[in-house]
């Protein structure tokens, strides 16, 4: 496998600026055209937002494509980051969002609760394209992320029950199910098939000097867009309720930074690589917030206290994942001497 740096083309360098410009238009967007954040709203196939699941398909086919199918097959073989992960993803993770709810929202029961409900789901599909751009193991991302959805339909409900301290809560399948199959089942199987057919015909040499940097731009554009229509839809909410988003943002970035912080260093701790210890810290602090979304509106209602709490959540997956990105690649060697053997797309 030949390694070399993973890139986003000419778009990598201000990628923080134009995600904080992309905030800002979607913001007003929904501010002063609500009517579209409604309009984009109402165009569903089920439970999926059809421009949001272009966008994330395109977010995740290049990121799919990178990646050599063997690996992921020899990921597999390697449990001791998967233990962790699901350590982190169970055992850590919901107790911490049900502190930082408690500390931060104890005068507000039903934020708290859909605070807690995003802490209690695990990794969304589009943490794989994170793990690549810190340059982690996306392949062991892939084998994590469909053991973490096999793991929420037993797990989940247990425990947001138990943290929620209600009973009857209902094991979200739909939002799972579809997230596994359109967001990396999808992706990775035309990935791979995409790669194998470009890479017998036009080379290895094409495959990365040529293809590799247009759909890897086609990946920005497509992050820009999903945060576009996230704040869009958001942007009215936003406005109007400042104080109660900047509240319910609190836990949630607390949460973000201690569990990445934490699930980065413990890998360090116990000697795994620098793309191991990515792979582990993406995938700890990332919540699938679909599940959460449709779980609060069908326990406490649409328009409940506890819906809006875990809309808040999508707003800040980027720029927390983005931040993180840039700490984990400006670390790695303080922390990582000697292990820091990179992966990229051959």
């Amino acid at each position: 496998m030949v390694e070399s740096e993973a890139t986003l083309g000419r778009f990598e360098k201000y990628l923080t600026l134009w995600v904080i410009l992309s905030m800002i238009v979607g913001f007003l967007l929904g501010k002063f055209f609500p009517e579209l954040g409604l309009w984009i709203g109402s165009l569903q196939v089920g439970d999926i937002s059809i421009p949001m699941g272009i966008c994330l398909f395109l977010l995740m086919y290049p990121t799919m494509a990178s990646i050599e199918f063997k690996e992921i097959l020899k990921a597999a073989k390697s449990p001791k980051p998967t233990i962790l992960t699901l350590i982190g993803n169970w055992v850590i993770a919901p107790a911490l969002m049900a502190l930082l709810a408690r500390l931060f929202l104890s005068n507000y029961p039903e934020y708290a609760a859909g605070v807690i409900l995003l802490g209690i789901a695990p990794c969304t599909g589009m943490v794989l394209f994170w793990i690549l751009l810190a340059q982690g193991d996306v392949a062991k991302g892939v084998v994590i992320a469909a053991i973490n959805a096999l793991s929420t339909l037993i797990l989940y409900a247990p425990l947001a029950a138990f943290y929620l301290g209600i009973g009857g809560v209902p094991v979200p399948i739909a939002p799972i199910v579809e997230s596994v199959i359109l967001f990396v089942g999808l992706p990775l199987a035309l990935g791979q098939i995409s790669r194998k057919v470009l890479l017998d015909k036009r080379g290895e040499v094409w495959f990365k000097d040529r293809f590799r940097p247009v759909i890897g731009n086609i990946a920005a554009i497509a992050l820009l867009a999903t945060i576009v229509i996230l704040f869009s839809l958001k942007g009215e909410v936003i406005a109007n309720q400042p104080l109660i988003v900047g509240l319910i943002s609190i836990p949630l970035l607390a949460h973000f930074f201690i569990m990445a912080a934490l699930f980065y260093v413990i890998p360090w701790l116990l000697k795994f690589d620098y793309r191991d210890a990515a792979t582990i810290a993406f995938i700890s602090s990332s919540t699938q917030f679909e599940v959460a979304i449709a779980t609060a509106t069908v326990v406490f209602g649409a328009s409940s206290e506890a819906a809006l709490a875990t809309v808040v959540g999508p707003l800040w997956e980027v720029p927390s994942m983005l931040t993180f990105v840039k700490i984990a690649l400006k670390t790695r060697h303080h922390f990582f001497h000697g292990k820091t053997q990179l992966y990229t797309a051959r």
